[in-house]
Order: C-alpha cells, then sequence, then structure tokens
C-alpha cells in the first residue's frame, strides 16, 4: 500500500488529524475529529483489494487506492474547476475508472452515528438464511453481513470499507411515511457491539436522509467507492 501524501493547494496540509491509513482517518471522524480543512487531498492505501474510492470532507479530500500517488497529484492538478471540489469532478473520477479498470455508481452522503446501549426498540427478527436475497446482495460489498426483518422492513448490517460497520434499511412500499426507515437506521446503532455505524445514501435521497438524520446520524463526508468491474456491486432502495 502507499503511504500519506497530503496535497494542499498552498503549503503543508499535514496535521495530527490526518493519519496514514483510511481506518484511522474514520476512526477519528467518528469521534468527530476531522483532516483540516486546507483544501488538501491526503493518499492513502486501499485497506483491501475490494475498497478504492474517495472521500471529500470539508476542504480536504482523502484519495484510497493503491495507484502511484504522482499520478494522482498529476491529475488533480490538471482537472478544471473548483479546487476545493476537484477530487469529486467527473473527468477526475473518470480518469480514476479507466486507470483502475473499476467503475461506481453514485456520488453518497455518508452519515454516522454513535453506538446507542441496550437493545433496539423496534421489534426485529434476524434472518440467518445465506441463500436471501438480502444477504447475497449485501455480501457483494460487506463482510460479516447480518440481516433483520422488521413489519414492513428490512436492516442490514456489515462491515464495509476498511471495516467499518455499515447499515442499509429498506422499507416496502406500503409501509412507507411512517417512520419505519428512522426506526430501522436507529435500531442499528444498538446492533453494532458499541462501534459507531455509518450510512451511505445517495445525494438525491432526501427521504433516506431525513430517515438518518433524524435516527441520530450526522452527515460527515462525500464518498464514491470504485468497484470491480467484473464483481458489480447492487444497489437496492432504502427509505
Amino acid at each position: 500500500m502507499s503511504g500519506s501524501l497530503d496535497l494542499p493547494v498552498g503549503g503543508d496540509s499535514r496535521s495530527a488529524s490526518v493519519t496514514d491509513t483510511l481506518r484511522g482517518i474514520l476512526d477519528a471522524a467518528a469521534r468527530g475529529v476531522f483532516p483540516p480543512a486546507d483544501g488538501g487531498t491526503t493518499i492513502v492505501g486501499q485497506p483491501s483489494a475490494r475498497d478504492a474510492g474517495v472521500l471529500a470532507f470539508t476542504a480536504h479530500s482523502v484519495v484510497f487506492t493503491d495507484e502511484d500517488p504522482d499520478w494522482v497529484r498529476h491529475t488533480l492538478a490538471g482537472t478544471d474547476g473548483d479546487r476545493l471540489a476537484a477530487t469529486m469532478n467527473a473527468r477526475f473520477l473518470t480518469a480514476l475508472m479507466d486507470r483502475t479498470g473499476r467503475g461506481s455508481d453514485t456520488i453518497d452522503v455518508v452519515l454516522t452515528g454513535a453506538a446507542l446501549p441496550g437493545e433496539p426498540a423496534l421489534a426485529l427478527a434476524e434472518i440467518d438464511d445465506p441463500g436471501h436475497p438480502r444477504v447475497v446482495s449485501a455480501r457483494r460489498r460487506r463482510d460479516d453481513v447480518r440481516v433483520w426483518a422488521a413489519d414492513g422492513g428490512v436492516l442490514v448490517l456489515g462491515r464495509g470499507v476498511a471495516g467499518r460497520w455499515e447499515v442499509a434499511v429498506e422499507v416496502d412500499e406500503g409501509a412507507r411515511h411512517r417512520g419505519l426507515g428512522r426506526r430501522l437506521a436507529a435500531a442499528a446503532r444498538h446492533l453494532a457491539g458499541g462501534a459507531p455505524v455509518w450510512a451511505q445514501v445517495s445525494a438525491g435521497n432526501a427521504r433516506s436522509l431525513r430517515a438518518f438524520q433524524a435516527a441520530g446520524y450526522r452527515p460527515v463526508a462525500s464518498e464514491v467507492l470504485l468497484y470491480d468491474t467484473h464483481r458489480k456491486m447492487p444497489v437496492w432502495p432504502s427509505e
């Protein structure tokens, strides 16, 4: 894996809040400690062969890839437009996908919620079936996947990018507009064994964003994940 490099607009952007691993950066962000808002870009190695992509915090981005950091630096410098948004610029992302042979679905808003004690207030029944379609779907992008069913919805929890706990919820059409998505999202905060929980929500999915924020999650970054084009990641709706 490549080491950490900071690429500021001007001057040295290295800070104690920027670590040499993506996991360290994510753990700090979950505690409310973010990279410096200095216009810089930190490059770190991929935490696994599966996970590559870009995280954009406030005025500081993190590119996690095993590609040559000098190539990343050069490509970002040649990207037109706002320097603070260069890592999320379509031209840079396309160049990165072409370079890595990977694809992407969308730019997500990433939210995190601290652990909650005790059992969830919502009645849940764990689905212990490796052939269940939700289990099959989730295992393509996460490890240690567990799935629970509620009346009108499904909650999926698993270890995703850099081993973080990631939640996804799905609400049946007939059960929407009743707060079930919010309650499922809140339940995940009780189920991750004391660890923070992360959620990735498409920027245009206002309904889902409202549900997660109502469940106590706070937005911390935008994110693009690059998947292996030979095993495209499925996408399924959430409230």
